[in-house]
C-alpha cells in the first residue's frame, strides 16, 4: 500500500480529519489547496470531553459549516482503545447525519506522513506498554510513501533486529525511548524534531483527500479500531470466563 504525495490531478475538496488515538488529540480542515485549520491539544482530559467542541470551533474559527465539508477522515489505530473508540463513534455519527464519505486513516501512517519526504526509512511509534511499541516501516520515493513493514506490535529488541538501514523514528515511542534505540541501533537511530511528534490531524485529512480521491471510501458502519493488540479489559473478561 502508497500514500500518494498531493498532485494537481486531485479534484479540489475540504477534509475534516479527526485524530484520537493518543492524548494529544487533534482535529483539522485541510483542502487541496493546503491548511485551512487545526487544533491540537495534549491535556488531562478525555476526548469524549472535548471533541465535538473542538470540531465545532475548528469549523466555526474557519468560517465553515459541515455542509462545506466534503469528506471526513479519522485515524483509526493502533493507539488509546479508549481514544480510538470516541474518534470513529464521533466520525460515524458525522457521517451518518451529512452523508458525507469517510476516509479510515491508519495513525502510523499518518504519523510518518509527518516526515514523508525523508530520504531514510521512517518508522512511527507508539507506546505499546508492557516493554513494546507498535511500529510500522515507510520509505519515500519522492512521489509516494511506500510501506515496507506492516503494523505490529514488538519488543524494541526485535525491533532492532528487523531494521537494517540508518531509520528515523518518529512519535512518542522515539522519544520514551530513545535511550534504549540509540544503545541498541547506534549511529543508525536518528530521531525526528519533537513538533512533528505527535499524530497530526492535517496528515489523517491530506491523506483522507487521496484516499477518497481514489475511491477508498469507507462504509461508516464498517469503521473498526486497528487495535493490533486486542484490549486488557476483554483479555481480562475472558480469563475470568474461563476460570468459572
Amino acid at each position: 500500500m502508497t500514500s500518494p504525495a498531493f498532485s494537481d490531478k486531485v479534484l479540489p475538496m475540504r477534509i475534516l480529519g479527526i485524530e484520537t488515538a493518543t492524548t494529544t488529540g487533534s482535529v483539522a480542515v485541510m483542502s487541496t489547496d493546503g491548511l485551512i485549520a487545526q487544533y491540537t491539544l495534549n491535556i488531562e482530559v478525555t476526548h469524549s470531553e472535548r471533541l465535538m467542541a473542538t470540531v465545532d470551533r475548528v469549523l466555526t474559527d474557519a468560517r465553515l459549516t459541515l455542509a462545506d465539508i466534503d469528506g471526513l477522515a479519522v485515524s483509526i489505530g493502533p493507539g488509546s482503545f479508549t481514544g480510538l473508540r470516541v474518534g470513529l463513534s464521533t466520525v460515524k455519527g458525522l457521517a451518518l447525519a451529512t452523508n458525507k464519505p469517510v476516509a479510515a486513516v491508519p495513525t502510523l501512517r499518518a504519523l510518518a506522513w509527518n516526515s514523508a519526504c525523508s530520504a531514510r526509512s521512517v518508522c512511527p511509534l507508539l507506546d505499546a506498554r508492557k516493554k513494546e511499541v507498535y511500529a510500522a516501516l515507510f520509505r519515500f520515493d519522492g512521489k509516494e510513501m511506500a510501506q515496507t513493514m506492516a503494523e505490529t506490535a514488538i519488543s524494541l529488541e526485535g525491533l532492532a533486529v528487523a531494521l537494517k538501514e540508518e531509520t528515523v523514528f518518529i512519535g512518542e515511542g522515539a522519544r520514551l525511548y530513545r535511550r534504549e534505540l540509540t544503545a541498541l541501533l547506534g549511529d543508525r537511530a536518528l530521531f525526528a524534531p519533537f513538533s512533528v511528534g505527535v499524530p497530526s490531524a492535517a496528515s489523517v485529512a491530506e491523506l483522507g483527500i487521496a484516499m477518497l480521491a481514489k475511491g477508498e471510501a469507507v462504509d461508516p458502519d464498517s469503521l473498526t479500531p486497528l487495535y493490533i493488540r486486542r484490549p486488557e479489559a476483554e483479555v481480562a473478561w475472558e480469563k475470568k470466563q474461563r476460570s468459572q
